[in-house]
């Protein structure tokens, strides 16, 4: 899984600023960053099990330990220049019963899982601020942060750019004939890819929209809690 942790990137919660880069802010990010990861890849673990694939839990995956999930060179990186990864779960299809339904829904469960806990932790925030009649900053920024990276990773790994969770689900939809003509070009070219995404504003162009039009959604289902 790749995580995008890009200081650039920026969006709004009830008006007030929600991401900018300071060391506060670092250290209120580290829940989000380490929950964020955890749960994405626990998902991917827990489906592939659930679809008969026993390889992430031999594999020591199957748990909601972080240090499980944590690549020291991909968290090196995330620290250093905002770009990381985590370690991917080990899959074997072949073990499942069904394998195209296999790989879609394993590939979808951890982005899945984030915009699930995106929503939760965002109802928690409202929840607080609009219940609780002394002022939590602290928390609810780090609820705020949490909101962010879970949505940032779920969409992030949606996009079709190997290896990214996307790409998994476009190669078992294609039909057979694009689908090898497609991957031959797009693993070809995919570092040059990233490379794009880290030195231009390209990602902020379609992560912020998606972000906003994500917590519009959420907001309007919380509206009760409001």
């Amino acid at each position: 899984m790749v995580i995008i942790n890009n200081k650039n990137v920026y969006t709004y919660l009830g008006g007030r600023v929600m991401f900018h880069w300071d060391l506060i802010q670092f250290v209120a990010s580290v829940p989000g960053l380490l929950l964020a990861i955890t749960i994405h890849e626990y998902a991917h673990a827990l489906m592939a099990v659930k679809m008969g694939d026993m390889t992430p839990k031999f594999a020591g995956r199957l748990t909601l330990n972080p240090f499980a999930h944590l690549s020291v060179t991909g968290t090196i990186f995330l620290l250093l220049l905002q770009f990381g990864w985590a370690k991917g779960v080990p899959v074997d299809g072949r073990n499942f019963k069904n394998y195209y339904k296999g790989e879609i829904l394993v590939s979808l469960a951890g982005p899945f899982a984030n915009f699930l806990f995106a929503f939760i932790a965002l109802a928690i925030d409202i929840f607080l601020m609009s219940r609780v009649s002394f002022s939590m900053p602290a928390l609810e920024m780090v609820l705020q942060l949490i909101v962010l990276y879970n949505i940032n990773f779920g969409f992030f790994n949606l996009l079709p750019i190997p290896p990214l969770d996307g790409s998994h689900i476009l190669w078992c939809i294609l039909p057979g004939q694009y689908r090898r003509k497609y991957f031959f070009i797009l693993e070809k070219y995919a570092l040059l890819i990233f490379l794009v995404i880290l030195a231009t504003p390209i990602l902020g162009y379609i992560l912020i929209p998606a972000q906003q039009g994500i917590l519009h959604f959420y907001m309007f289902l919380l509206t009760p809690l409001l």
